[in-house]
């Protein structure tokens, strides 16, 4: 177990920083393809970004929240979205909803790890660890779709979202009982969710909708 509790400061900073990057782009795509203003493409990239790991600090009352902590993270957004913004216009690329499932999909198979293995840390049960994975991975894209004025994609997609952060975070936390190597769980961890998810963007699959 200790070899999985401890990624060491630098890992656990690059895996926030990576999936931070994968939201706030998929944040900044969904607000180019609103037509939000400089502000609005901005707010929406740092609530994708932001959202699921402040939630789940503040349901594992973790103080202070990781972007908090580390700072850098709010410069690094801030610097993204306006680089972003600027390379959309001078390109004048087109924002698909394609465009955004793959950042979308990166962001929440390593959020889902985070999420899980911060849980962990603090020793809370097996499911509470999957649950705040899922967390983590699945309240940034909800509050960026509910500020965009859409129903979240996470609830009206019919492919598979919340249910890969699922599968990924029980991998999570079975090579944490098993004393896996941190890097193993957490690549086991990201390459489960966001692959479920490429696959289901991928073949369609779909869940079967609620039907009175």
């Amino acid at each position: 177990m200790q070899n999985v509790t401890l990624w060491g400061e630098t890992l656990r900073l690059l895996v926030e920083l990576a999936a931070t990057v994968a939201f706030a782009l998929s944040g900044i795509l969904a607000g180019a393809r609103q037509r939000l203003d400089a502000v609005g493409v901005v707010v929406v990239a740092f609530l994708a970004a932001f959202g699921g790991g402040t939630l789940r600090d503040l349901l594992l009352d973790e103080r202070p929240f990781f972007w908090v902590r580390h700072v850098e993270l709010l410069w690094g957004v801030l610097a993204l979205s306006v680089l972003a913004m600027l390379f959309l216009r001078t390109r004048h690329f087109q924002v698909t909803e394609r465009a955004m499932q793959w950042p979308d999909a990166l962001g929440l198979g390593l959020f889902a790890a985070t999420g899980a293995h911060q849980a962990l840390l603090l020793e809370m049960p097996a499911l509470v660890a999957v649950l705040m994975g899922i967390v983590t991975g699945v309240a940034g894209g909800v509050l960026r779709d509910v500020v965009c004025n859409q129903i979240p994609s996470a609830f009206s997609d019919h492919r598979p979202y919340a249910v890969c952060a699922f599968v990924g975070g029980w991998v999570y936390v079975g090579l944490w009982a098993l004393a896996a190597p941190g890097w193993l769980a957490l690549m086991a961890c990201v390459g489960v969710t966001a692959g479920l998810r490429g696959l289901a963007l991928w073949r369609d699959w779909q869940l079967p909708p609620w039907r009175l």
